[in-house]
């Protein structure tokens, strides 16, 4: 098998790694990178054959008892060799004793149920040049760099199982992103992120009160790119955000299963409208 090793990634890898998924046609973000790294430096891992980088995986750390499997990629030339899974025993490794999520390929499902994954939904990727959308009268859309960053946060902590200040902070202010918040009496009722990505500019996460407040959002996102195509990353168990891209002319293309080695976390499913994204949670 040669001399086979897995370490903690570098920055420099990193940006490696998402070429790899972009080879995969996962569509990664174009600066994903720069929110991802700071969000757990030691959680991206690399397995290295006679030095070589062949295989990764994330294992992200959220608070004391979350944490997120992303990045699992072998190439191809060393798949089949045993090189993926050791990448993975050790990811699962750095996560033991926490509740574990990931967003997996619906046919691996099988394979993830056997290290004590369990379905939770399935995530549902929407993609094509949004039709004419709506705006809630009701609601206000203010740039969200405009808005206090701990409301921001607390806001946030109703649609992901852990706190995730870091990753926010930067996912929200990285040149090119598009953030926009919902305010009705000062008080947020939504947040939506756009950003440019290798194919199609990817939304997430999308948060809403309201069937009407996310399609303000989603149109107002969609407005700062125009003409262009859009990819979502949309529950099925949220019925109305799948009725609501649809409305939009948006088409299926891909498809994910969210799954946890523990309970499903209690989050605020109704206004989940799309995931933030399928590496990261």
């Amino acid at each position: 098998m040669g001399d086979f090793r897995v370490s903690v990634a570098t920055a420099q890898e990193l940006r490696r790694l998402r070429d790899w998924a972009d080879d995969e046609g996962w569509n990664p973000g174009v600066s994903d990178g720069q929110a991802f790294f700071p969000t757990d430096p030691q959680g991206f891992l690399v397995g290295r054959l006679n030095g070589e980088a062949v295989a990764s995986v994330s294992a992200m750390r959220y608070g004391a008892d979350f944490g997120f499997i992303g990045f699992y990629i072998a190439r191809p030339a060393v798949r089949g060799q045993g090189y993926g899974i050791q990448v993975w025993q050790a990811g699962m490794a750095r996560l033991e004793g926490r509740n574990v999520g990931l967003d997996g390929v619906v046919e691996q499902q099988d394979n993830y149920r056997k290290s004590g994954f369990r379905l939770a939904w399935n995530n549902i990727r929407y993609e094509g040049v949004p039709s004419a959308g709506g705006q809630d009268d009701g609601v206000t859309l203010v740039d969200a760099r405009t808005v206090p960053f701990d409301q921001l946060a607390a806001y946030d902590r109703r649609f992901f199982p852990a706190a995730r200040d870091a990753f926010l902070a930067s996912w929200l202010s990285l040149p090119g992103h598009a953030a926009l918040v919902a305010l009705r009496d000062n008080e947020i009722q939504g947040l939506g992120v756009l950003r440019p990505a290798s194919g199609p500019s990817r939304v997430g996460p999308l948060y809403a009160a309201s069937d009407s407040i996310a399609l303000s959002l989603l149109t107002a996102l969609s407005a700062t790119t125009p003409g262009l195509s859009i990819a979502i990353d949309v529950p099925d168990i949220n019925k109305p955000s799948a009725a609501l891209v649809e409305q939009l002319g948006l088409t299926p293309s891909f498809e994910t299963a969210r799954m946890y080695t523990g309970p499903t976390p209690d989050l605020d499913l109704a206004g989940l409208f799309a995931v933030t994204t399928l590496e990261l949670g």
